[in-house]
């Protein structure tokens, strides 16, 4: 997380907003003895409307309260007040992550009535898929803020024309720009795309387009040989028949 990019500070809220996420889960399932359900809700509602809190809300706040004890504490020891400039990135790209679980959090319920009918709803809060809170932090890492290094009372973006624009608590903030990771940078640890195998169909991230940076693809044809067709002979032995297929393989020039 030293490194201060656009991608260590989608690291750092995903593992929060995991974390958040995994020991939520845990209380409302019942594994931990220090938590359970939100009991802040009970004997909550509106009657008027027919409805009222019920079955297992997920409590966020002791995950929330979790996530920032075990990830946050190295941050603030490093100076004794999370007074860098990385550090204090660190932290708010650590509870960006947090209130992402918050923001999408959202209420269930289900209905009791005769046959069938609505007429009383017991509701519950619940998460969302963390597949969908890793959509909202992509989002939030393709936004993301590039902040000053060095830190005074409080961060502030790089760019001085946009100083006075706030930064939200869910903005994704970095220092440094990021490095090219098309190309082998061995200093950095960094593969680069050359001769990895890609799709030439797809338009996603595995795509040829995409994953080569616009230097191309090679083709090459690979024969595969594998037993087919067994049926078990009595008595008693398999029987196979060798089957040889030719499938296409792109790897990025």
């Amino acid at each position: 997380c030293r490194a201060g990019t656009k991608e260590t500070a989608f690291v750092s809220a995903v593992t929060a907003a995991g974390l958040v996420h995994s020991v939520t889960r845990s209380c409302s399932a019942g594994n931990m003895t220090e938590c359970s359900c939100d009991v802040t809700l009970r004997h909550g509602g509106s009657a008027s409307e027919g409805w009222h809190w019920g079955g297992c809300s997920d409590d966020i706040h002791y995950g929330m309260a979790f996530s920032r004890k075990f990830l946050d504490v190295p941050f603030k020891n490093i100076t004794g007040k999370s007074g860098s400039g990385l550090a204090a990135m660190n932290l708010h790209n650590n509870e960006a992550g947090r209130q992402a679980v918050a923001k999408l959090m959202s209420v269930d319920c289900r209905c009791h009535g005769v046959s069938g009918s609505c007429a009383v709803k017991t509701c519950w809060k619940t998460m969302s898929s963390f597949e969908k809170i890793g959509r909202f932090l992509k989002d939030k890492y393709e936004n993301s803020i590039q902040i000053s290094d060095r830190l005074k009372k409080k961060l502030r973006r790089k760019e001085k024309s946009q100083r006075k624009i706030p930064i939200g608590k869910e903005d994704l903030l970095y220092v440094n720009k990021s490095p090219n990771y098309c190309v082998e940078d061995q200093r950095l640890g960094i593969p680069g795309t050359q001769g990895r195998e890609c799709n030439r169909t797809s338009q996603g991230p595995e795509g040829c387009n995409l994953l080569c940076c616009g230097r191309g693809y090679n083709t090459h044809v690979v024969r595969h040989v594998e037993r087919c067709e067994c049926k078990f002979v009595w008595c008693c032995y398999v029987r196979c028949r060798r089957c040889e297929t030719m499938t296409d393989v792109h790897t990025c020039k």
